[in-house]
């Protein structure tokens, strides 16, 4: 996805979209004590600029003791000096650690947040809705939000503490600049507070022109972050098949396919830092002119005997800190593009989950738990993404404790069938009653979450849920008996496993979590037929009681089960479901 350059950078998209991310943390539970955190990041920051402020009068008060010799007020000013600079150094030290605090407090309610609504069954969902509208959710999750949360904190603090700096240093420029005079032949003009309107006049030249140059970072950013997240994926998912691509000597297709992706990073690289080449000239630029101007406009008055030079040191300094509050804009811009683009990632991300999740509630498939103990499905019709019909008029009624072949030709519908029972498939019509009872769903190619094998056989129930002892007596009974001493071992399961073997491991699964009803879509197509009979052998014995519907892929799998109901086209072409 895109950046769309028709949103307005700083518009009502972007105040509406911040206040949604902001109030998933502030409306929190967590909140109280982020409240303390931040008053206490506020409280240390106007600490800081008032130390910063006492610094500033020091030095000032240092410089004119020694232009009169004062050797005892010399070492009084001194000390005050050390004392406010201590306070400084404290004041800037804790202000940095409180916000941090805070940081990975909010950081870590907004991932728990994302990761609640994004690992659900609406994932799915919005991976066959949307798939081209939002680009890697990994990334979003992991790296905008923990930008979202420092910009947002960094910014919004430093702002702050800008403003309280414009106040507490524009008086003391006010200040000292009242006695200056310009000297115009024979006329003295006095312009009050002249350098505080100079410094005025400066930033806001000084900010436009940042604007101006630097906008363009806004969409660069935002476009950065998702092609470098595209590059790093395709590694990863190599390294995750590195297997089948080198059986299938496809190292070169994919070679070429990083580098296809890389040179998209490149590109936008280049661009970037051309981007950030100018928008760095103009504000260095603006940086070492303004260091110049509180001297160009203070001299005259020194050279005419208006100030002390310990005024010169205080008014450069205060001109300073003024000139960086009012700089602001100027100095954070890059930091600003950075998180507007982070922002427009979030938001962008919630609002397909959004209607993704809204689609699903509207969808014309309604899947709803019964009173009863059966399935059935009333005039169902399932759809294909592109809105193609499936399959028509498909009323189904499996009663508990059955046995359920559901076989036909490939491509038909099956595993939709299967995946609409799961309430995954939105697209099509009818009712879908399910039964009062545990329901566990099988596919072809079982999930092995990261972890112990302990973890894989137990998922998805936590490790350790079941004995151990149990487990092993599975694994035996399944011809995974090699496998009993590494229940603590941690691998890439899914690589290591051979495909018979990941699918008897996930029958292990079966047989530790009883299920009082099974669906099994092609669970069993990677064994041969004599392990796929031992397993609906198994099945009888450990499970009498467990309802199974099938997905066959093999005809002679139909002799396992009581019923058999068949996808295929009538006399018309229409796809139908019937009984065998």
């Amino acid at each position: 996805m895109l950046y769309d350059p028709n949103h307005a950078i700083f518009g009502r998209r972007f105040g509406r979209n911040l206040a949604r991310l902001v109030r998933v943390y502030w409306g929190s539970p967590d909140a109280s004590r982020g409240a303390l955190l931040l008053v206490g990041a506020i409280v240390l920051e106007l600490a800081t600029v008032l130390a910063s402020v006492l610094v500033a009068r020091a030095e000032g008060a240092i410089m004119d003791a020694i232009v009169r010799k004062e050797a005892s007020a010399f070492l009084v000013t001194v000390g005050v000096f050390l004392t406010v600079s201590l306070a400084l150094l404290l004041a800037s030290t804790y202000r940095v650690y409180v916000r941090q605090a805070l940081e990975i407090r909010w950081r870590r309610v907004l991932t728990a947040y994302f990761v609640e609504r994004w690992m659900s069954p609406q994932a799915y969902a919005l991976s066959e809705m949307h798939r081209g509208e939002v680009d890697n959710p990994d990334q979003r999750i992991a790296e905008d939000i923990r930008d979202f949360v420092a910009s947002a904190l960094g910014l919004s603090l430093s702002f702050l503490a800008a403003l309280v700096t414009l106040v507490s240093f524009g008086g003391m420029l006010w200040g000292l600049s009242q006695p200056w005079a310009i000297d115009i032949g024979d006329s003295h003009l006095r312009v009050p507070g002249l350098i505080l309107w100079v410094g005025l006049l400066f930033a806001g030249f000084s900010t436009w022109l940042t604007h101006v140059v630097g906008r363009r970072l806004i969409p660069l950013n935002f476009d950065r972050q998702r092609l470098e997240a595209d590059f790093r994926y395709g590694l990863v998912r190599f390294r995750d098949s590195v297997e089948a691509v080198a059986l299938a000597r496809g190292e070169a297709v994919e070679r070429a396919g990083a580098m296809q992706r890389f040179r998209h990073v490149i590109r936008n690289w280049w661009q970037l830092i051309v981007a950030q080449r100018n928008l760095t000239l103009l504000t260095t630029s603006i940086g070492q002119a303004n260091a110049l101007v509180p001297l160009l406009v203070a001299a005259p008055a020194y050279f005419a005997g208006h100030i002390t030079l310990g005024s010169i040191v205080q008014v450069r300094y205060a001109y300073g800190q003024v000139s960086g509050s009012l700089s602001w804009f100027v100095n954070a811009y890059q930091e600003i593009a950075r998180w507007r683009a982070s922002i427009e990632r979030l938001a962008t991300f919630g609002e397909v989950m959004d209607k993704s999740s809204d689609e699903v509630k509207r969808g014309g498939i309604v899947v709803v738990p019964g009173d009863g103990e059966a399935l059935r499905t009333a005039d169902l019709r399932l759809r294909g993404r592109d809105g193609r019909v499936l399959f028509d008029r498909a009323t189904l009624n499996v009663e508990s404790g059955e046995h359920m072949a559901l076989t036909g030709p490939s491509g038909l519908g099956k595993t939709v069938l299967v995946r609409a029972i799961a309430g995954l498939w939105p697209f099509g019509e009818g009712r879908i009653t399910l039964p009062r009872a545990s329901i566990l769903f099988m596919p072809q190619q079982p999930y092995f979450p990261i972890g112990t094998l302990r973890a894989v056989v137990s998922f998805p129930a936590s490790a350790g849920t079941f004995d151990d002892g149990r487990v092993h007596e599975l694994l035996r009974l399944l011809g995974l008996g090699h496998l009993e001493g590494r229940l603590g071992d941690t691998e890439q399961w899914e690589q290591r496993l051979s495909p018979h073997e990941q699918q008897r491991l996930a029958l292990v699964r079966v047989f530790l979590h009883e299920p009082e009803w099974l669906l099994l879509d092609k669970a069993t197509s990677a064994l041969d037929e004599d392990t796929e009979m031992g397993v609906y052998e198994l099945l009888a014995q450990r499970l009498p009681r467990t309802t199974i519907i099938s997905v066959a892929h093999r005809a002679a799998l139909a002799r396992y089960h009581e019923h058999c109901w068949v996808l295929a086209p009538d006399h018309d072409g229409r796809v139908t479901l019937r009984a065998a």
